[in-house]
């Protein structure tokens, strides 16, 4: 399936440079001590700009839910549908979540409550992504 290539700006670029070697960083709200994904530029939970920080995380999660795009507009990805939509919990924090196509899992078979591991894959050179597949 093709994948979208990022183009990191100022806020999301140490999130980036972490995948791109081969770690999970998120922000983390030293007010609150909340995570958060996607980066922003102040606390999700409690609004303070000043405490964000950068943590690593571990790459473990469970699909939480999961849809099927069947008629989607990205024309990058029509030839791919049907495909899996899968609502990925991080176990370190499970109002955390990201989303996933779940490679190698046929659409409408996505395991709903199966544990999930992050996975990097080359978009580009030098340019990794994040992926979440079903833990063996």
């Amino acid at each position: 399936m093709p994948k979208v290539i990022p183009v990191p700006d100022e806020l999301s670029q140490p999130f980036w440079d972490a995948v791109n070697e081969r770690r999970l960083v998120l922000q983390n709200c030293a007010a609150c001590d909340k995570l958060q994904y996607p980066p922003q530029a102040a606390c999700q939970v409690c609004g303070s700009a000043d405490g964000l920080e950068w943590k690593e995380v571990e790459g473990k999660g469970h699909v939480a839910t999961y849809i099927v795009i069947e008629d989607g507009r990205l024309n990058r990805r029509m030839p791919d549908q049907p495909y899996n939509l899968a609502l990925v919990t991080l176990d370190q924090d499970p109002t955390v979540n990201f989303y996933s196509n779940l490679p190698g899992v046929p659409a409408y078979q996505a395991p709903v409550g199966a544990a999930v591991e992050l996975t990097f894959e080359e978009v580009a050179p030098g340019q990794l992504i994040h992926e979440w597949r079903v833990a063996q």
